[in-house]
Parts: structure tokens; C-alpha cells; sequence
């Protein structure tokens, strides 16, 4: 059962389920079903896609997820950043509006799912942690912008085209003569009326007295209330007569069995934009789903996330979706609204389907410009301009790969500015670790502990020269510590003894032990001995498998206290070449 439960993790919280944890699920899943049935429409439009596959692609993915996820209240479905990153692929092969478009999204989604699945079979969700969060911070603020920027087509009801900033706020100039006084009017009623539900509409309600749970489910069904109102607004004045643009008919049943491409050309154009789409979305998933768990001392398996998130994506490709992934928003609100299992998300899906059977005759009349205000005053929360102002003061390189990531998104487009944050960040750490930190050292008198010379008053002799690596060693920094010690050695003349004292190395690759031992060679020919101090176990098991150690011109100690009694004191007895 447990080697069970590790790949199917409903195995092990399904056997605990109990009285109370059904009735808090229960009423977890009224809040969020309330909260995505305009959501999931909002996304599909920006996804440039018919609205009932934003319904469709939160249901089999959230059944999925329930079954292989590992979080107890991650919400799985369509969020802004991964519409608008499958707007943009899916826009490059087919037109909007076509069925070879909404093929390409149900492909995008099985090869998004096909990846991730990969990469938890193999375990390999480390391979996220190569984009750095500043990065992933600028590309989802700039993300929030173009979103919000390409919505506004939709609240002043003009055609406007393009996928930077400087092409859609253009096409917007253009046309801003033809926009439409009632969308207009609806557009900018629904967006002022949802920035006051999402800020003051609890604490009102509180004031005459509502309870707050009352309180909390009216604020979440604050975008219902939009979209039934302009609805009725627009049948009741006929409006769509006066040019507002309405959602028109959606299909009424439960998703269809649908088949993804398997033509080598589509896969072709598609695989990149997946694996993209993958990266961005399970980074954003698993932060949610570990900040949310840490609040109830839960574990999140990552890996069983990719296998969760994989199966997620591939639902949505047989159940005429698109990509999905763990949205922060609902998320957040599936928490707090007291969800205790991932049967929660269950009992959402099956709302969904009751919506998707009974309710999508309803929305026929629903302008499009409610859907554009939903979608604007949602993504407005992921806009972060502060992040650039907190990298200028901490670190200007982490400040460089946030403006660089934000301008090139926004500049020359979402597909650009995702690639190019997933290359600024190995950039980023490879700039980093190429440059490490090394210190040079000396003892703090009457102590055994020694600190940057720089920093401390230390106690030093002048033959000795003892430099502190902060950084494992490997290929790309292993010629910065040859160049440091050439550097030092040469400009002491005095110097007889240098001391590498590896405390914080965890790791010496190769090219780190053909730089050693060039070292080693190079002070012997200046009669300097090279030692090493402090050396850990795993890197010492991998240098004894060298030659490093018998040709070294020096010792190992175990500690930096013995090298320096050995190296200070010339009366000391010689110790053997091992100490450690």
C-alpha cells in the first residue's frame, strides 16, 4: 500500500477521510465553483479560445490532480500567465476561431502533460530551480501587463491586434475612434465594481453585521454578480444590436472526447512553446502549493507534483481543454475557504460539469467586456513593480536578469521573454558561481576561529596565506581560483605556505581537479607548499581517487587550527602528509 500510495497519493488521504473533512471539502468547493465559472471563461477568451474550454479545462484536470497531487489545496485549471503563453504558441500555427486552432491547444496540452510526466518519472523537477525567482517575478509581472493591456480591446470594443506592448498599445491608438459607448460603459462599470468587490466589499458587509464566512462566499461570488447583471443588462436593452459583443451560444454538456494532433509537423512548432509552458507552470504551482502547506507543517512532493500536474494537462488534452496548472488565486481561496483534502477540488470539478450541463444557456448574452474586466482586475495582483526596486538594492545582477526579463517580454513578446528568463537565469548562475567568493583568513586571537581578514582583527603570519572557498568548484570557476592564487602568491615574497581551506565545498568536478593540481604544481616550482583544511568527507572520497593527494606539495588537516600550529610553529614535529 505505501508503494502504492507514494505514486497515488488519494491512497493515502482517501483512507482517513472522514465526516468533518467531507463537509469542510464540500463547502471549500461551493466558494471556488462560485469564484471559477467566470474565471475559467475570462481564461479561454485570453487564451483565444471558445469560453467553454475554460470550463472543460477544469474539470478532468482537477479530478486528475486529486488523484496523483500531493497538495491539499492546490486548485488545477486555467490561469492568466499559461492562457496568454498558449495564446502566443497556438496563435503561430493555426488562426483563431479555426479547428486546427483549438487542436493545436489540445496538443499544446498533451505534450505540456507528456513533459512533465517525464520529468517526474525521471525526477527531475530540480531542473525548475534553474530559473531563478527574480526572473520568473519579471516575467509574470510583465505578463500582467500585456494582459491587462490586451483585455482593453475587449472593454472598449475595438479590434486590435498584436503580442508586444508596443504592437498592441499601437493597434489600440488606431482605433481608439471606433470604440463602442456601451461596451465602453459595461467595461469600465464591471472593472471599477470588481476592484471595489476584491477590496471593500468584505469589510462592508461586515459593518451590517454579516457573518463573516456570509461575508467571505458574497465576496467570492462578487464576479457572478457582474456577469449576471451586465447579462441581464445587455438582453434586457438589447445591446447586442448596438455592437456589444457578447459570448453567444456554448456548447451545453459535459466535455467531449477529444484527440490531439500526432502530426510531426504541429509537434514540431509545439514542443518548445510545451516545455516552456511546463517550466513556468510548475514553478508557479509549486510555490503555491509549498507556501500553502507550510502553513499546516504538510509535505509537498515535487516530483509526484510533475506526475499530479503531467496527468492534470493530458486530461485536458482528451477533454477539449488546454494547458493548465496550479492558479495562485484560487488556490489561496480553496485554503482559506477550510479545504482539507484534494477532494475538494473533486467536488469543484463536479460543480463545474453541473454548470457546464445547466448553466452555459445563460451566458449567451454575457459581453465580452465583463469577461475582459474579470480577466484585467485578476492579473493587476501579479504585477510586481516593486521587485525591481528590491533587486537594485540587493544585487544589481539579479536587478539586470528582472529588467532584462520585464523589456524583453513586453518588447518583443511572451515566447521571447520566457526563453529568454530561462537563459538569463543559467547565465545569472553561471556568473555567479564563476566568481566565487573566496576569503582570505586568519585567527582570531585566543580562539580557533578564523574570519576575513577584511572584516576582522585576526592574527596573521606573513608565510602563510590561507584563503577560505566559499563555493564548490567546477568548470566555470576552477580558473578564477588558479588566477587568485597566482595573484596572491606572486605579489608576497614571503610567502611560503598556502593553505585552501574548504569548509563550505561540497563539490570539485574534473576540470576543479586539473586546476588543483596545476596549482599544486605551479607553487612547488615557486617552493610554496599548497595545503588543504577542513576538506569534507564526500570531496576528500573523490580526491584520494586521484593522483592529487600523494603528488600534493603540502598536507591535509583536519582542521584550519592545525594548519596554522603546524605552518606558524617551525618547531612543531613535521605531521604526517594525512591528517584528515
Amino acid at each position: 500500500m505505501t508503494r502504492f500510495a507514494q505514486y497515488l497519493p488519494i491512497l493515502d488521504w482517501g483512507r482517513r477521510y472522514d465526516r468533518a473533512a467531507l463537509g469542510a471539502d464540500l463547502l471549500a468547493a461551493v466558494i471556488v465553483t462560485i469564484m471559477l465559472i467566470p474565471q475559467s471563461l475570462a481564461y479561454a477568451l485570453l487564451a483565444g479560445l471558445p469560453p467553454e474550454a475554460g470550463i472543460y479545462a477544469s474539470i478532468a484536470p482537477i479530478l486528475l490532480y486529486a488523484i496523483f497531487g500531493t497538495s491539499r489545496a492546490l486548485a488545477v485549471g486555467p490561469v492568466a500567465v499559461v492562457s496568454l503563453l498558449t495564446a502566443s504558441a497556438v496563435g503561430q500555427v493555426a488562426d483563431q476561431g479555426t479547428a486546427g486552432y483549438a487542436v493545436a491547444a489540445l496538443t499544446l496540452a498533451a505534450l505540456s502533460g507528456a513533459f512533465l510526466l517525464l520529468l517526474g518519472v525521471f525526477r527531475l523537477g530540480f531542473l525548475a530551480n534553474f530559473l531563478s525567482h527574480p526572473v520568473i517575478a519579471g516575467f509574470i509581472t510583465a505578463s500582467g501587463i500585456l494582459i491587462a493591456v490586451s483585455q482593453l480591446k475587449h472593454v472598449l470594443g475595438v479590434e486590435a491586434q498584436g503580442h508586444t506592448l508596443i504592437e498592441i498599445g499601437g493597434s489600440l491608438l488606431a482605433h481608439l475612434g471606433d470604440a463602442n459607448l456601451p461596451t465602453l460603459v459595461i467595461g469600465v462599470t464591471a472593472t471599477a465594481f470588481l476592484f471595489w468587490v476584491r477590496k471593500g466589499l468584505k469589510p462592508a458587509l461586515g459593518r451590517i453585521g454579516l457573518p463573516p464566512l456570509a461575508a467571505d462566499i458574497a465576496t467570492k461570488a462578487g464576479p457572478v454578480a457582474a456577469v449576471v447583471v451586465t447579462t441581464l443588462a445587455v438582453w434586457e436593452l438589447e445591446l447586442e444590436a448596438q455592437g456589444v459583443a457578447v459570448v453567444g451560444a456554448v456548447p451545453q454538456g459535459l466535455p467531449p472526447l477529444t484527440l490531439p494532433s500526432f502530426a510531426p509537423d504541429l509537434i514540431a512548432a509545439l514542443a518548445l512553446p510545451a516545455i516552456l509552458i511546463s517550466i513556468i507552470g510548475f514553478v508557479e504551482s509549486i510555490s503555491v502549493a509549498q507556501t500553502l502547506a507550510a502553513k499546516k507543517r504538510q509535505r509537498i512532493d515535487p516530483n509526484q507534483e510533475l506526475i499530479g500536474l503531467g496527468a492534470a494537462n493530458l486530461g485536458a488534452a482528451f477533454s477539449g481543454g488546454y494547458p493548465v496548472t496550479g492558479g495562485f488565486a484560487r488556490s489561496v481561496v480553496n485554503d482559506d475557504a477550510g479545504a482539507r483534502t484534494p477532494a475538494a477540488g473533486a467536488f469543484t470539478a463536479v460543480g463545474l460539469a453541473v454548470a457546464a450541463m445547466a448553466l452555459t444557456p445563460l451566458v449567451f448574452h454575457l459581453p465580452t467586456a465583463t469577461l475582459a474586466a474579470t480577466i484585467i482586475v485578476a492579473v493587476l495582483g501579479l504585477i510586481d513593480l516593486t521587485i525591481l526596486h528590491k533587486t537594485w538594492n540587493y544585487s544589481r545582477a539579479d536587478f539586470t536578469a528582472v529588467a532584462a526579463t520585464i523589456a524583453l517580454t513586453l518588447l518583443l513578446g511572451v515566447e521571447v521573454g520566457v526563453a529568454s528568463g530561462v537563459v538569463i537565469s543559467v547565465l545569472l548562475h553561471l556568473y555567479k558561481t564563476s566568481r566565487p567568493h573566496v576569503a582570505e583568513v586568519g585567527r582570531v586571537t585566543g580562539t580557533e576561529h578564523f574570519r576575513n581578514v577584511l572584516r576582522h582583527e585576526v592574527d596573521t603570519d606573513p608565510r602563510v596565506v590561507t584563503l577560505r572557498v566559499d563555493e564548490s568548484l567546477y568548470f566555470v570557476n576552477a580558473r578564477f581560483l588558479e588566477d587568485l592564487i597566482q595573484s596572491r602568491v606572486t605579489a608576497g615574497s614571503q610567502i611560503r605556505h598556502v593553505v585552501l581551506m574548504f569548509s563550505a565545498v561540497n563539490e570539485v568536478d574534473y576540470s576543479a581537479l586539473e586546476s588543483l593540481e596545476a596549482i599544486n604544481a605551479r607553487l612547488r616550482d615557486m617552493g610554496v607548499g599548497l595545503h588543504l583544511s577542513e576538506v569534507k568527507g564526500p570531496v576528500m572520497d573523490r580526491l584520494k581517487r586521484s593522483h592529487l593527494i600523494e603528488n600534493l606539495n603540502g598536507r591535509v588537516f583536519l582542521s584550519q587550527h592545525d594548519a596554522w600550529t603546524a605552518l606558524t610553529d617551525r618547531t612543531r614535529r613535521q605531521p604526517s602528509r594525512m591528517e584528515s
